[in-house]
């Protein structure tokens, strides 16, 4: 018994430093996880995000001890950086589903697939769905854990850094979001408009044709069809950028803060 509990407590002495730099750690990991895509999504139970940040620390606190600062001093700055993280690459996420929204617009198949968790039409729910499979399957999970620990090379423990440069970063992070949302829904875009361009000129030449009734069903073809051919490659598109921010942060932050 002697000996157990003099084993116990040198595991407790020699736990003590790694436990006050894994705290720190758990607070820029716990809120960044909170946003990153397939750990943060609304779908996962809370105690499954918990069990994450905790895992995540665990796996990340001997690369990056020791940190030489408190609790105390790290208590909002690490909150507020882990919040910056998971946003920018949360803001990559919904360039996904503003792109599914632009589509499900475009064509008719917003009513095809039963509705999910996230108020999303249902292109939306695929769209994301594939993406963060096809993701998870090429290591994205390896490269989200990358990204948590060169961010402290980027944004060094405890230290504040400018709020309006935050900001600045976050807002153009969201205009190059919108940009690519814009390009991937472009294919179905411009077919929604080809398809309205041959439905006017068929009304045009026969008023007496319902064009509607035979319009809706090729819609729904046509936009099964490109939805079919054009999402391997939207989704590689999208999975690119998102993985050109995960590898190259200090690039990516460098750049949007100019």
């Amino acid at each position: 018994m002697t000996e157990i509990t003099a084993l116990i407590q040198s595991a407790l002495s020699e736990a003590g430093p790694w436990a006050k730099d894994a705290s720190v750690i758990f607070l820029r990991v716990g809120c960044a996880v909170g946003f990153l895509p397939a750990f943060g999504d609304q779908s996962v139970p809370m105690r499954i995000r918990l069990g994450a940040a905790v895992l995540l620390t665990i796996a990340m606190t001997p690369a990056l001890a020791p940190l030489n600062v408190t609790l105390a001093q790290a208590w909002i700055p690490e909150m507020v950086i882990g919040v910056f993280l998971g946003l920018m690459v949360r803001i990559i996420v919904l360039a996904l589903m503003t792109a599914a929204s632009i589509a499900a617009n475009a064509s008719s198949l917003s009513q095809v697939f039963p509705t999910q968790s996230e108020p999303l039409p249902a292109i939306g729910h695929l769209f994301v769905l594939g993406g963060l499979a096809i993701g998870l399957q090429q290591g994205l999970h390896v490269r989200l854990v990358e990204y948590l620990l060169i961010s402290y090379k980027i944004l060094p423990a405890a230290q504040w850094t400018q709020s309006n440069l935050l900001a600045k970063m976050i807002t153009a992070q969201g205009t190059r979001a919108l940009e690519l949302a814009f390009m991937l829904a472009m294919p179905f875009v411009i077919g929604g408009l080809l398809y309205n361009l041959a439905l006017g000129a068929i009304n045009r030449a026969m008023p007496q044709l319902m064009v509607t009734l035979i319009g809706a069903p090729a819609l729904s073809l046509g936009s099964l069809i490109l939805l079919a051919l054009a999402s391997p490659l939207l989704l590689q598109v999208w999975l690119d950028a998102l993985n050109h921010l995960l590898m190259q942060p200090n690039a990516v932050f460098e750049s949007l803060g100019r």
